[in-house]
């Protein structure tokens, strides 16, 4: 009897080791890859200097003179230089009476011309594709927008293929979520997001103030990446996907209307931006955090934060945090939760780059003052904003192609990737660098450059006499104002 328990303790102690040991596997199966990603850079010919901004912008016959000024303000403040590009369709001027050939020329330009360099680089053949996401939140024809690349690329009957709509910037990480959701149940596969945006047919040609900053700030651009979860490939990654944590709000009515798409009195659609939309900024990436922050700084850090809270009776309460994040007032005496100095969190102990999503120039700088970061940790979405200018979901990348060029990011180190987007959602997630990157990629022409010395906007040298007094007292007239 003795003997049969034995061998029946055996047993089960070896069983229990092979069903750890598959366990084990099983996890690692699920790890999310990155093995390379493309940005698209748009032809030489649709760049978009301060002159050709100031046609586009004369050729609204709606504008009166305050809009102009509204505008010329907007533009200098908004941190994007001389380098943008915008779609073709806006540039010959055809804005007011878009085609569906025109947007698919625009979508197809920036999907197929990432994902050619992107097959090319990898050396992976479009068939060998198992997985394929692609968001766009303001184009959703039929058939999909998957089913076009399919079909460009003649990829396999069984590709498992996601159409993502309406999700504003922080698109991609959503959709990368999605992959590692699927590779937790397909097991060695390759997975494909492209993320990007359709401007030239959503252009708005209206006089409404809250809706011409869109105009002002997005620009053409987007990205194709290339993801694994196949162990095999681990030596060929780039990064590694640690920790997704997204936030909803659109439950809140402010919320859910503060980045909307919408027509205005006279018919014209297009993007409304509020007041209210830095506010819900800031309870989303506040929320956000909150549940992040305990995933991916080291226990270590939490309990000194822990004990130092406890000696200095700080209480960590959410509205401390929202009063800080995006705050335009420079006599905020509060002390924000996630202070690195003083005793709050410090999340460099965790994270040694930040790519935060370049929305705009108060985005960027709200977020870095919430976190209590410095110019060094903000230069690649500032950079990024200045050269490429708001590219929607693809803006997160251009950002990370900055820190690669760089040569910032080294074996080991962790990016905390920070999107907002319309919803309200704020989407983040970290990964890993998994060898020491270098490649110049999207900003081989001009990382030598950068950063430059000055970033202020040529628009205010060039036509700030738009603001003389005497111009308040006359009719406009469009015929008169000059571009150089």
């Amino acid at each position: 009897m003795e003997y049969l328990l034995k061998i029946f303790c055996f047993f089960s102690l070896l069983y229990s080791i092979l069903q750890l040991s598959k366990l084990i596997l099983k996890r690692r199966n699920q790890s999310c890859y990155m093995l390379a990603y493309e940005c698209f850079k748009p032809k030489e010919e649709t760049r978009l200097n301060t002159d050709t901004c100031v046609r586009i912008v004369l050729r609204n016959k709606n504008l009166g003179l305050e809009e102009f000024r509204f505008l010329l303000k907007t533009m200098v403040s908004s941190g994007i230089g001389e380098n943008t590009y915008c779609p073709k369709i806006v540039l010959e001027g055809r804005e007011t009476c878009p085609t569906l050939k025109d947007t698919y020329e625009e979508i197809d330009e920036i999907m197929f011309d990432t994902l050619d360099n992107l097959f090319k680089k990898t050396c992976f053949s479009p068939s060998e594709i198992d997985i394929l996401v692609v968001n766009v939140a303001l184009f959703s024809p039929i058939p999909s927008l998957t089913s076009r690349i399919i079909n460009r690329y003649k990829m396999r009957e069984d590709v498992k293929v996601f159409n993502l709509a309406g999700m504003g910037c922080s698109a991609s990480v959503v959709a990368i979520d999605l992959v590692q959701q699927l590779f937790k149940t397909h097991e060695n596969s390759l997975g494909i997001v492209v993320s990007t945006e359709v401007l030239g047919s959503h252009w708005y040609c209206g006089k409404h103030k809250e809706m011409m900053l869109s105009n002002c700030l997005f620009r053409s651009g987007g990205c194709s990446m290339l993801f694994t979860n196949n162990m095999a490939l681990k030596n060929k990654a780039i990064l590694k996907l640690k920790h997704i944590e997204r936030t909803q709000f659109g439950a809140d009515d402010e919320a859910y209307g503060c980045c909307i798409q919408v027509e205005d009195e006279e018919g014209f659609a297009g993007f409304r931006l509020t007041k209210s939309l830095v506010k819900s900024a800031a309870k989303a990436l506040t929320v956000n955090l909150q549940t992040m922050v305990p995933k991916i700084l080291p226990l270590w850090e939490l309990v000194r934060f822990f004990a130092v809270s406890l000696r200095n009776g700080i209480k960590i309460r959410l509205e401390n945090i929202r009063s800080v994040f995006f705050s335009r007032s420079s006599k905020m005496d509060k002390k924000p939760v996630f202070n690195v100095l003083g005793g709050g969190i410090n999340l460099k102990t965790g994270i040694q780059h930040f790519c935060v999503h370049p929305g705009g120039k108060a985005v960027v700088d709200g977020i870095g003052k919430g976190l209590r970061l410095n110019d060094y940790d903000l230069e690649p979405a500032r950079m990024a904003l200045h050269r490429w200018g708001n590219t929607s979901a693809g803006g997160l990348w251009y950002v990370l192609g900055y820190m690669e060029a760089k040569k910032r990011l080294k074996k080991g180190d962790r990016i905390l990737m920070i999107s907002l987007g319309a919803g309200f959602k704020c989407n983040n997630c970290v990964w890993e660098v998994m060898r020491d990157l270098s490649d110049t990629n999207v900003w081989t022409d001009s990382i030598e450059s950068y950063p430059p010395p000055s970033l202020n906007n040529p628009f205010k040298e060039k036509y700030d006499w738009i603001h003389d007094d005497y111009l308040g007292f006359v009719r406009y007239d469009h015929s008169r104002l000059k571009v150089d």
